[in-house]
C-alpha cells in the first residue's frame, strides 16, 4: 500500500508552492492528506486568487473540487483534531511536507512546542523517524533561525529552503516555483519531470 503524504501548510510566504506540490503528487497518483494553519488562509487569500473557507470540512471540499480528485485522494484534517493519524505514532506512517515553513512553525518544532496538529504531525515524524521535510521561506534569517534549522537537521528532518535554483533558465514564475517542488519530489523519491536531473542533458 502507497503511503499518503501529508503537505502542511503554514503562514509563511509561498502557498503557491505548496498548491504546486499538491497538484502534482495528485497527477502522480499519489494520496494526500492536508492541513492548513490560520495564517496560510490569510496567505493563500494574499498570494493567490484562492479563498479557503474557514473549516476543515468545507476547505476539503473546496480543494477537491480544485484539484478535481475524490475525498479518499484528498483529505484535510483542522487544526485542532487530535484524533487525525498524523497526531500519534501509531497512525498514519506516511512522510510530512510542511510548505512554506514559517519561521515560528519552525521554533516550535525544534522546542517540541505541539501546540496544534502542524507541530504534533512533526513531533511525531520525528520520534518515529519518519521523513519530514521543511520548506522555511524567510530572507534574511537570523540567528535564532539557523539555530531552530541545525537544531533540526541534526533530529533528522531536510531543511529544504525555496530559494529557487537558475541553471534551468527559468522563464516564468511557475518555472521557479516548479524547481522547489521538484527538490522536495526528489527527497520523498518520486519521479518528476519538472526538472531535468543535473548534467542529463549535458
Amino acid at each position: 500500500m502507497t503511503e499518503r503524504i501529508c503537505i502542511a501548510v503554514t503562514g509563511a510566504s509561498g502557498s503557491q508552492y505548496a498548491l504546486r506540490l499538491a497538484e502534482v503528487l495528485l497527477a502522480a497518483g499519489r494520496d494526500i492528506d492536508v492541513i492548513v494553519s490560520k495564517a496560510a488562509q490569510l496567505v493563500i487569500a494574499t498570494e493567490t486568487e484562492l479563498s479557503l473557507p474557514g473549516n476543515s470540512r468545507a476547505q476539503a471540499e473546496f480543494l477537491q473540487q480544485y484539484f478535481n480528485v475524490g475525498e479518499s485522494r484528498l483529505r484535510v484534517f483542522g487544526r485542532e483534531d487530535w484524533m487525525a493519524p498524523w497526531a500519534s505514532g501509531s497512525g498514519q506512517p506516511g512522510p510530512l511536507v510542511i510548505c512554506p515553513c514559517s519561521t515560528g512553525t519552525l521554533s516550535a518544532i525544534a522546542t517540541g512546542a505541539s501546540n496544534n496538529l502542524i507541530e504534533r504531525a512533526a513531533d511525531v515524524a520525528l520520534k518515529e523517524r519518519r521523513r519530514l521535510i521543511l520548506v522555511p521561506r524567510e530572507t534574511p534569517y537570523s540567528e535564532i533561525h539557523l539555530q531552530n534549522m541545525l537544531t533540526l537537521t541534526r533530529m533528522g528532518a531536510v531543511i529544504l529552503p525555496a530559494s529557487p535554483g537558475f541553471y534551468h533558465q527559468p522563464q516564468s514564475v511557475q518555472e521557479l516555483i516548479d524547481f522547489i517542488v521538484a527538490r522536495i519530489l526528489n527527497q520523498l523519491g518520486i519521479d518528476q519531470s519538472l526538472i531535468p536531473a543535473w548534467g542529463k542533458d549535458n
